[in-house]
């Protein structure tokens, strides 16, 4: 394998998971966040992943110390990428902050260094942009949680080299994942379907249609789906959910129109189990409300 040194920056729920699926996948990690707050978070997370893995015989003693190992966590945005072969950016999918990460690392990472985007919607050509090594440039879309998730989509942009797609697809295979390798279009594949569905079930529930469990076992029972759509925006934040809804709208038309319920709760904070209450309501779950 041609890299070594993988660095990760974010440490949300993405960065954190990208972070320990890398360090187990035998890559001397870095995870930077200019947070301090959040870094230590991400620590306690990815700990917290161990020790699960190991309970439940994912992992051995052995492979868990060898994963703890090899990883480091800074606040240091110039430490941590100075060294790296690959950097793979999970900062949230605004434009303005994946501009100033992109500049960053252009600016401070190697000249050999590969970049790598962990966007769900976003145009890997036009985050290629924001830096001048195009042909080094690539989208790895990771699922939430990284770690049980088995797919990466990656994503090429319109100047992305062959060699690049596929050093990117030999790392995934090393980090244990399956892939697909695609071309560039707004929401990729997983996103554009996910998003449909997701949005089409807020707008039943504002219908009156039936209620979020109802629509959810249909959905899981009916069309063999292993999560109901409202489990799943509240695992991946109804934010991030109208986020990528407004961008899709925005390239590809009224059919991603987000719904007029699904704003509100956004409004109303009810943002899914990061904030304690989305579809469903978590208060009761302390610790999951934690994380």
């Amino acid at each position: 394998m041609k890299f070594k040194n993988l660095t990760v920056i974010g440490s949300g729920v993405m960065g954190r998971g990208i972070a320990y699926v890398s360090a187990i996948g035998g890559f001397n990690t870095t995870l930077v966040d200019v947070n301090e707050e959040a870094l230590q978070g991400a620590e306690r997370e990815i700990q917290s992943i161990f020790e699960k893995s190991k309970k439940y015989g994912k992992l051995s003693d052995e492979q868990a110390a060898l994963g703890l190992s090899n990883l480091a966590y800074t606040t240091d945005f110039e430490k941590g990428v100075s060294n790296a072969d690959l950097i793979i950016e999970a900062v949230p999918e605004k434009a303005d902050i994946k501009r100033s990460v992109f500049e960053q690392m252009e600016k401070l990472a190697p000249s050999t260094c590969y970049f790598a985007t962990n966007t769900s919607t976003m145009s890997p050509t036009e985050i290629a942009s924001y830096a001048n090594r195009p042909e080094r440039t690539i989208a790895m879309h990771f699922f939430n949680p990284v770690h049980r998730m088995k797919l990466i989509e990656i994503v090429r942009g319109l100047e992305t080299s062959d060699e690049t797609a596929n050093l990117i697809r030999e790392v995934a295979e090393q980090l244990g994942k399956e892939t697909v390798v695609i071309n560039e279009f707004p929401g990729f594949v997983t996103s554009r379907i996910s998003a449909l569905v997701g949005n089409e079930a807020f707008y039943m529930l504002q219908e009156g249609l039936g209620t979020p469990e109802e629509i959810d076992k249909a959905i899981k029972l009916g069309l063999n789906y292993p999560m109901g759509p409202f489990e799943l925006v509240d695992l991946v934040g109804l934010d991030v959910r109208l986020n990528n809804l407004r961008y899709l709208h925005e390239k590809l038309g009224e059919k991603y129109r987000p719904a007029p319920l699904l704003e509100q709760y956004v409004k109303a904070g009810r943002l899914g189990r990061k904030s304690g209450r989305g579809v469903y309501d978590y208060t009761e779950d302390k610790e999951l409300v934690k994380k």
